[in-house]
């Protein structure tokens, strides 16, 4: 049997994990659970993980993989105990692809297009042209028009978002803060950053504590998506 602690955090790393398709991080961990310190939400996964509800995925920071959820979790309406991952099965989807999207009938994907680089670091430049596209499950896909882009740098690696990675991005000007973004500073550089609105300001935020929280005046951000969706290779 799991505390009642034990199963908020699982949760909350169930519901982010079907948000935005990486776990939240264990500072997002601890502020939800209203914990003192990480070390409280270090001793919860533990806990979870010896009990076989969670595991940690090797060679990635702070990624974790949910493996089957209680049933007192069920009852609250979060995803079935003894729960299998969902299947592509090619079928075409029930309605049209957004605008840039094609369909792949043959693996129940969608192509969307690949708009170049983005750095989890520093800024670059701004991304404009397609390169090619990249075949995505039709489950990251909803309403509204979608993109990919190539990661580079490791400043969100903490939120399981490594350099290589594809990203998945659906095509937004709004988020709430906690959302990971792309956002577009002074109408010329691009960056992958959590965003965060503090009086006024707009906190962009790494997910590595090498990266400082860069802050800007409203007027110098623009977003230009939010995080739906990662795809990796290996």
């Amino acid at each position: 049997m799991l505390t009642k602690k034990q199963l908020d955090l699982l949760e909350f790393i169930d519901r982010r994990l079907q948000r935005d398709g990486v776990p939240p991080s264990f500072d997002e961990m601890k502020v939800a659970l209203d914990l003192r310190s990480k070390s409280g939400i270090h001793r919860l996964i533990t806990a979870l993980e010896e009990r076989g509800f969670i595991r940690r995925l090797p060679h990635r920071a702070r990624a974790l993989e949910i493996l089957r959820m209680p049933e007192a979790l069920a009852e609250r309406g979060a995803r079935p105990s003894g729960f299998t991952p969902r299947v592509i099965t090619g079928d075409r989807p029930s309605a049209p692809p957004p605008r840039g999207a094609i369909p792949v009938e043959s693996v129940g994907a969608l192509e969307v297009p690949l708009m170049g680089r983005i750095a989890a670091g520093v800024p670059i430049a701004a991304i404009s042209e397609v390169m090619r596209h990249v075949a995505v499950p039709q489950s990251m896909i909803a309403q509204g028009d979608h993109y990919a882009l190539e990661v580079r740098g490791d400043s969100m690696r903490d939120a399981g978002i490594n350099d290589g990675d594809v990203v998945v991005i659906r095509e937004t000007t709004t988020a709430d803060t906690g959302d990971i973004v792309v956002a577009l500073v002074d109408g010329q550089e691009a960056t992958l950053k959590r965003f965060r609105r503090e009086r006024g300001m707009i906190a962009l935020e790494a997910a590595n504590p090498a990266y400082e929280t860069r802050v800007y005046p409203d007027s110098r951000v623009k977003v230009q998506g939010r995080l739906v969706g990662l795809i990796r290779t290996y």
